[in-house]
């Protein structure tokens, strides 16, 4: 199916009334789906929302949310909006967005009864707190944060927040219901209950009921363990801080020389029942957990994609002390790696750090994660290849890492 859209566009580089090619659903909601589209080699995202006044509500609300928190690279782009325009043989209101990628949602099926590393951590949290720091500053509240709206950009190598349905702004809270079960806020609870029941309430619903998802947003990742069933409990209610402690100290995995204390204290400040006493996004900031130097686990650099390939077990020793030898294997590797696509450069150090090791940079992360699919479990030289993502930002740098952690 295509569309065309005469799109009111954000972003000059975008052609107004391009044709659109639907390539496959990435999700649905009760009150919208979202498409993945293709217009010649430009990539996007279409989310199509239902054809009714609530939904319509939900169209205009996000709109003008997101058109005023425009700029910032932790918030998903919107390149514009259409109405009323045949999408799927259905007229709707639709946003045009940044294509991203993995969910943290979608990271925490690969995480389950391990959670993730601190590397992953760390990072999730310092993009969304930055996110959140800017729209508060703004004066709005995203009022439902949780792991499926928090997605990893592959071209700008970070977690952006995304789906603003529910965004008002603070002091002016119109809306009836707000954050999703699991990760919601006790004040938000609180005022939904009233609200279903038609009840007038003073209970006012702040930034600080975004500071608590994502308090339960990091504990899961660090747990693997869902939990929403946790929160719910009377045990939770009594004392969520022993919970805390207990989860931190009966895991499986020991971080025995990583200071986990420093996320255990950041988590327990954002989940204070009394939300004047939360910490703020950007109190959070300052914590120490984000003057820690860690070093990502090799299954980061698997889930998380970037226009950067790491190939290991390619090539021997052997190959790099004759200077022929090297050459040819490395021209070898680049005619390979430009099968599926631009290869912009291509490095193998010959000594430490990353020696023997083979980085690729492509022209853009779709290619990469193409190459990545087709590359691992490939035979090179009697081996099997192990291929990877790295970190455009450290392989800018020259920063290479030497060994990167397995264990969890």
């Amino acid at each position: 199916p295509t569309v065309t859209a005469a799109v009111a566009f954000k972003n000059s580089n975008w052609r107004r009334g391009a044709m659109w090619r639907a390539q496959g659903c990435l999700g649905k909601g009760s009150s919208a789906a979202v498409y993945r589209v293709a217009s010649g080699p430009a990539r996007a995202a279409v989310k199509q929302f239902v054809l009714d006044t609530k939904c319509d509500y939900g169209f205009l609300t996000e709109s003008q949310v997101l058109e005023d928190l425009q700029g910032h690279r932790n918030i998903v782009t919107l390149y514009g909006t259409y109405s009323h325009v045949p999408f799927m043989n259905v007229r709707s209101n639709c946003l045009l967005l940044e294509l991203l990628d993995v969910s943290v949602s979608d990271l925490l099926l690969h995480s389950i009864n391990r959670g993730h590393s601190m590397w992953m951590i760390q990072h999730c949290a310092r993009d969304v707190l930055e996110a959140l720091a800017f729209i508060h500053r703004e004066g709005y509240v995203h009022a439902d944060l949780k792991p499926c709206n928090v997605l990893w950009s592959a071209e700008d190598e970070c977690f952006k927040l995304i789906d603003f349905g529910l965004s008002f702004q603070e002091g002016n809270q119109d809306v009836k219901y707000i954050q999703t079960d699991g990760y919601r806020a006790p004040e938000a609870e609180l005022h939904n209950i009233l609200a279903q029941m038609g009840v007038e309430s003073n209970v006012e619903c702040t930034t600080a009921v975004d500071l608590w998802s994502l308090g339960i947003v990091l504990l899961e990742m660090f747990s693997g363990i869902k939990l929403k069933e946790t929160v719910k409990s009377p045990q939770w209610k009594a004392n969520s801080s022993t919970i805390i402690d207990c989860i931190f100290a009966s895991k499986d995995v020991v971080y025995s020389a990583i200071p986990v204390y420093h996320l255990r204290d950041l988590i327990k400040s954002m989940l204070l029942d009394d939300p004047a006493h939360r910490t703020t996004a950007e109190h959070a900031l300052c914590s120490p957990l984000f003057s820690i130097p860690f070093a990502p686990h090799i299954e980061d650099l698997v889930l998380l994609p970037t226009p950067v390939l790491r190939l290991l077990n390619v090539i021997d020793d052997s190959y790099l002390q004759s200077e022929e030898e090297y050459e040819d294997v490395v021209e070898d590797v680049r005619e390979e790696c430009q099968k599926f696509g631009r290869v912009l450069s291509l490095l193998v150090p010959k000594e430490n750090p990353g020696k023997g090791q083979v980085f690729v940079e492509y022209g853009n992360a779709i290619d990469c994660k193409v190459a990545q699919q087709m590359l691992t479990g490939r035979m090179f030289d009697g081996k099997f290849v192990v291929a990877t993502f790295y970190p455009l930002s450290a392989y800018k740098r020259g920063y290479l890492y030497h060994t990167v952690v397995t264990d969890n």
